[in-house]
Formats: structure tokens, C-alpha cells, sequence
């Protein structure tokens, strides 16, 4: 997925690099574990929802556990289904849509992820897991993971969307908002104008991290954003001719001013698509046989023209 706003400029990225003990450079190559804080000074000043920002879908899916039980957000009939060992193995190739951890992305250079977070049944602890079809890890050990790394790159800002919340009650809600502000405290940004946000005064405040809240509960810490802020139209197509037509519309159509804007770069299976590529999974069904490498890369490329 990609949070893209078109950039005036084309931004180029460099190799993918991690700082040495020092957190200085290695190279003089633009790392792309660095790149906003490497992007030109006259980027410096443009609003954030202006620049062409990288994101992941599923951010947290590169593991799922196979032994937990399956998630609330599948029907009843998939949970009965799932009863059967080998039906959870599969849902794995299926709910499974990164290869690479927080940190790994991150350092690769996205800076928008979609989460989404339920409770575990039979937790007494009020402990928050991402979730996609199969329980992930635990919410608090990827904030951890992903302050570790802003804290070593402090010039770098990211998106964290909660879009999606399941058997989650109140206490739930604070549990959860709770420990986003014991994981980022200072870094985080309280909601303001969009236009007002620039690469700039995000450090000179020393704010590094925007949360996004879809949920009432938002209203109740200045520190979330509503998820109105932060619309992702979505194609739900196998096809990729079709989703590059509905990119290219919502992207013409998005509002002007006033919130950012996702752009859902991604196919979604269909229960018969499921079924034909049952075994070979999400990756080998609709990625690699789709052209969308191909037709994808040359989309993205137009995108940061």
C-alpha cells in the first residue's frame, strides 16, 4: 500500500542501509532509512499530505501464529473450519501479506503502516495483538520495535492507522492508547491542520509520530487523529488493469485540502480465488501470476514523476 500524495519532485532513494554504532552515514548515498531527513531543503517547508510517502497493507502480518486461535474478524464458518489443523497452515499463506518485520520496513523506507488490533479470547491481561485472520504479535512489542528505530533516526516521521478494531471494549481502547503513549511519549504529534504539517515544524517540535484512530474514541486525546483525516478508498479487485484505473480516479478525486490520502496499491482475493490457489497462497496466487510486479512498478514510477 502506499500513502501517496504526489511530490512536485521525484524523490530518489538510495540502498537500503542500517546507521553504524556512530548513527552517522556510511556512505554518501542516500539511505533510504534516512530519507526524509535526506530529502532537499525545499521539500522541507511543503505540507506533509504533498509528498509521495511509502506504506505497507497489513504492516504486521510477516508472522501470524498458527497455533493461537483464529481471529474475530473471520466468520463462524471459517472458525469451525479451522478446527482442522491443516486449515490454519493455510490460512497462513493467506493472512500473511509482508515478508519483512517493522524494523526491516522501516529501515527500506516505509513510513505509513495499517494496523489492525483485536483482544485474544481467553486473555485476562487486557493484552492488544494485530491481527489479519490469524492472532500476530503482540501490539506493544511492534511499538517497541518500531520507537527503537525512531529514536536512532529522529528526523523520519511515520503513520501508524489503526483502521480496524475487533472485541475490543472500552478498557480495551485504553489499554491499547495507553501503551502507544508509554512506547512513543514526546515523539507523538497532537492533531492539528493538515496543511500545517510540515517536515520542519515536525522537527523543530521533535514529533515523529502521527496516530490515527478510527474510532469515537479519539476524542477523548489530543494526541489521535480521526481516521476521517486519513481516507483509503478501496478497489477490492483481483484484476490489476481495474486497479490501476480506481487508483488512478480516487487519486484525481481526493479532497484538496483538509486530510492525507491513501492509496490502496493492492489486489484482494476472492473466495474463488482463495479456492483455485488455495495451497500456493496469497504471494504465488495474485502476485507473481497477476503481471502486478511488472505493471505495479511502472505505476509507482509514474506516481513519483
Amino acid at each position: 500500500m502506499l500513502a501517496v500524495r504526489k511530490a512536485r519532485r521525484k524523490l530518489r532513494m538510495g540502498t537500503i542501509c542500517s546507521p553504524n554504532p556512530s548513527g552517522t552515514k556510511t556512505s554518501s548515498e542516500v539511505c533510504n532509512a534516512d530519507w526524509m531527513a535526506s530529502l532537499p531543503p525545499h521539500l522541507h517547508n511543503l505540507p506533509l499530505s504533498n509528498l509521495a510517502i511509502p506504506g505497507s497493507h497489513d504492516s504486521f502480518s510477516y508472522w501470524v501464529d498458527e497455533k493461537s486461535p483464529v481471529g474475530p474478524d473471520q466468520t463462524q464458518a471459517i472458525k469451525r473450519l479451522a478446527r482442522i489443523s491443516l486449515v490454519k497452515k493455510l490460512m497462513k499463506k493467506w493472512s500473511m501479506t509482508q515478508n519483512l518485520t517493522f524494523r526491516e520496513q522501516l529501515e527500506a523506507g516505509i513510513r505509513y503502516f495499517d494496523l489492525r488490533v483485536s483482544s485474544k479470547p481467553g486473555d485476562a491481561d487486557q493484552e492488544i495483538y494485530f491481527i489479519h485472520g490469524l492472532f500476530g504479535i503482540k501490539v506493544w512489542d511492534g511499538l517497541m520495535e518500531i520507537d527503537s528505530f525512531l529514536t536512532q533516526h529522529p528526523q523520519e516521521i511515520i503513520f501508524l492507522d489503526f483502521n480496524h478494531f475487533y472485541a475490543m471494549d472500552e478498557t480495551h481502547h485504553k489499554c491499547l492508547v495507553l501503551r502507544i503513549q508509554e512506547a512513543f511519549g514526546n515523539k507523538l504529534c497532537p492533531a492539528c491542520s493538515v496543511e500545517s504539517l510540515t517536515l520542519r515544524t515536525l522537527w523543530e517540535k521533535n514529533c515523529q509520530v502521527l496516530i490515527f484512530y478510527h474510532c469515537p474514541f479519539y476524542k477523548q486525546y489530543p494526541f489521535l487523529w480521526p481516521g476521517k483525516k486519513i481516507p483509503a478508498p478501496w478497489a477490492n479487485t483481483t484484476s490489476v488493469r481495474k486497479l490501476i484505473l480506481f487508483l488512478e480516479t480516487t487519486l484525481s478525486e481526493r479532497a484538496p485540502r483538509g486530510s492525507f490520502h491513501v492509496s490502496q496499491a493492492i489486489l484482494t482475493p476472492r473466495v474463488k480465488t482463495i479456492a483455485r490457489g488455495l495451497v500456493g497462497g496469497l504471494k504465488n496466487t495474485l502476485v507473481h501470476s497477476n503481471g502486478w510486479k511488472s505493471r505495479g512498478s511502472s505505476l509507482l514510477s509514474q506516481e513519483r514523476s
